[in-house]
């Protein structure tokens, strides 16, 4: 694996199409998805600038993220259990993947035992599949306003998993689906949503013409896993 390498690949692949779309290269940020991957290579991608990264598994982040460099900035992508939600909100400084009122309102209770912010994504299944978690467009729509009102919520944005093509062009409607409903749910809550999660390895070229904010990247940057990084222990937080 040539991390350089793939790095500086993918930085021109998102400048150039972010220039496609007229936009500014410097809108899109690059979350470097570790899922699997140890602590070392954590460090390696690090030690090139990265300083966003993704885990899929509260109990994963939670051994890894106290191994890696203090300065770095984590976000849980993954589905969120709302057994889980005291530790996510105590590891990670955002979670998307927020794909319910029920699920808000579980972050807002340990948000205010734990006097913090849960500062969340919603995560919406634009393409209706069955084997994704995500909301709804209609539910979202319905419920946002309801989860805005959660004292100790701030949602920044929406986030998205494109059904897998080999044809990442295949992938376009359900990123410009996303980027319309942030804008209808910016105008139900007054306020512009900053953020939009979208676009992983095999498509998130058209996901940042499509206005991408924010770019999940895990084989394209490491390479496949050769196997998956186990915790020895879980840590204490």
């Amino acid at each position: 694996m040539d991390l350089a390498a793939n790095l500086e690949r993918i930085r021109r692949d998102i400048a150039a199409a972010a220039e496609r779309a007229g936009r500014d290269p410097a809108s899109v940020e690059l979350m470097a998805v570790s899922k699997g991957h140890p602590p070392e290579t954590v460090r390696a991608a690090a030690d090139l600038g990265l300083t966003l990264f993704g885990e899929n598994k509260v109990q994963e982040g939670k051994a890894k993220i106290p191994l890696c460099p203090h300065r770095l900035r984590w976000h849980l992508i993954g589905h969120l259990q709302s057994n889980k939600c005291r530790d996510a909100l105590l590891f990670f400084e955002v979670i998307q993947g927020v794909d319910s009122l029920a699920l808000a309102r579980e972050l807002n209770r340990w948000a205010e035992q734990l006097s913090r912010r849960a500062r969340i994504l919603i995560e919406v299944n634009v393409a209706g599949e069955s084997s994704k978690f995500g909301c709804s467009p209609d539910r979202l729509l319905a419920e946002i306003e309801e989860i805005n009102r959660l004292p100790r919520v701030e949602i920044l944005g929406l986030m998205t998993m494109a059904p897998w093509t080999t044809d990442a062009e295949k992938t376009r409607p359900v990123f410009r689906r996303l980027r319309e409903l942030r804008e209808e749910a910016g105008q139900i809550l007054g306020a512009p949503l900053p953020q939009l999660s979208m676009g992983m390895s095999g498509d998130f070229t058209v996901a940042v013409e499509e206005g991408s904010t924010m770019v999940r990247l895990g084989t394209a940057l490491f390479g496949p896993r050769a196997s998956a990084w186990k915790p020895r222990a879980a840590a204490a937080p």
